[in-house]
């Protein structure tokens, strides 16, 4: 069936509009009556006939330069508009009632679905429901919103990014003492990547051969804050054989702070999403892992699954997950990988997630730093 593509951006920060490219406006005449499974009534057809799904996105994030989620936002587009659907972006780097308010504007502007990536998984319950009551179902992407019962879930296995960051650490550092640098307390991945890495850990902290010198918990995803709290750990002692860093832009802030103590890769430091800095200091050897994340995968599985279930269609789930809700939902899993100096070439490279030119820019490929 053919559909008029038109991609609608409704950004609070101007440069959030040169990712997207061919986009044209467009604004809603308000929701429309739905039945129970989020379907329009009557003709099924929005007021103007026009039967485009209309997919509201709302992404919240603690900055917005964020290169994970710039990422996610080019490759969710690409995928709607090849299924003929229409994208309207809220991108809020103001917190959890900004977010509230985003999603509130998305609900008059004749959403079939509702895409939610959460600043706070458990503030963000109230207007999830109220979606729901309209009709709308909603998709929590990759941050698995608390307490409602969602329409759906797709994420990576974050319990296995853990798992990742535990065998890492332990295989280079068996006996020692580990700093773990946790997430946001306010994203339940947080939780489910710490569950993941002691499962792992639990073992070697039992027989004495690991301790924990320290734990942190962020109130968020903030490289700043992270520095502030990590630097206070090494004032107190350089002590450290092993930081588990909740992501790769922390795990950057770890590594500038041993720097400064003349320390960095000596240190294991491991973190999540394959940021280009990060590659880069896996293959210097400043930070011994980093955990991919196929964001093309997830991204373009939820455009589509986001389409499907706004033309009526529920596909068969990986398998399910509880979220307090009273109700099993459905979870869409995609899997991280580890990638390591020795693996660059055959993951984030051949996936084409960085260059190679890029990511051995400071080194070629036997790891000897690069000559001017």
């Amino acid at each position: 069936m053919g559909r008029v593509v038109s991609v609608v951006f409704a950004v609070v920060a101007v440069f959030i509009a040169g990712l997207m490219a061919g986009c044209s406006g467009s604004s809603g005449d308000g929701a429309a009556a739905r039945e129970p499974d989020g379907s329009r009534t009557g003709s099924q057809t929005a007021p103007d006939g026009d039967d485009t799904v209309r997919i509201g996105f709302s992404m919240a994030t603690d900055t917005f330069i964020i290169e994970r989620w710039n990422k996610d936002i080019k490759v969710f587009n690409s995928a709607a508009q090849e299924r003929g659907a229409e994208v309207l972006l809220q991108m809020s780097a103001g917190g959890t009632q900004a977010q509230i308010e985003q999603v509130r504007y998305l609900f008059s502007q004749n959403i079939d679905v509702l895409v939610v990536l959460p600043h706070d998984t458990d503030e963000l319950a109230g207007v999830a429901q109220a979606a729901l009551d309209r009709g709308i179902p909603v998709i929590s992407y990759d941050r698995l919103i608390q307490g409602v019962p969602v329409t759906a879930y797709i994420s990576f296995d974050n319990e296995q990014v853990g798992r990742l960051f535990g065998e890492a650490l332990t295989e280079a550092v068996p006996r020692g003492r580990y700093l773990i640098v946790n997430g946001s307390i306010r994203d339940n991945n947080s939780y489910r990547v710490n569950n993941g890495l002691y499962e792992v850990l639990q073992p070697f902290l039992d027989s004495g051969a690991i301790e924990i010198v320290d734990e942190i918990w962020l109130e968020a995803w903030s490289s700043d804050e992270a520095r502030d709290r990590i630097g206070e750990v090494l004032d107190r002692t350089t002590d450290i054989d092993a930081i588990s860093a909740a992501n790769d832009q922390i795990a950057n802030a770890a590594i500038q702070l041993l720097s400064e103590r003349r320390m960095a890769g000596e240190v294991a430091v491991v973190g999540q999403d394959a940021d280009l800095l990060s590659t880069q200091r896996v293959v210097e050897g400043l930070q011994l892992m980093t955990v991919y994340k196929p964001i093309h995968r997830l991204a373009t599985r939820a455009a589509e699954l986001a389409v499907s279930i706004a033309e009526g269609e529920m596909p068969e789930p990986d398998r399910t997950v509880t979220n307090g809700s009273g109700t099993d939902i459905p979870y869409y899993v995609e899997e991280p990988q580890a990638v390591y100096r020795w693996n660059m070439d055959e993951t984030i490279i051949r996936d084409g997630f960085h260059s190679a030119e890029d990511v051995y820019r400071t080194t070629g490929r036997d790891g000897d730093t690069a000559q001017e």
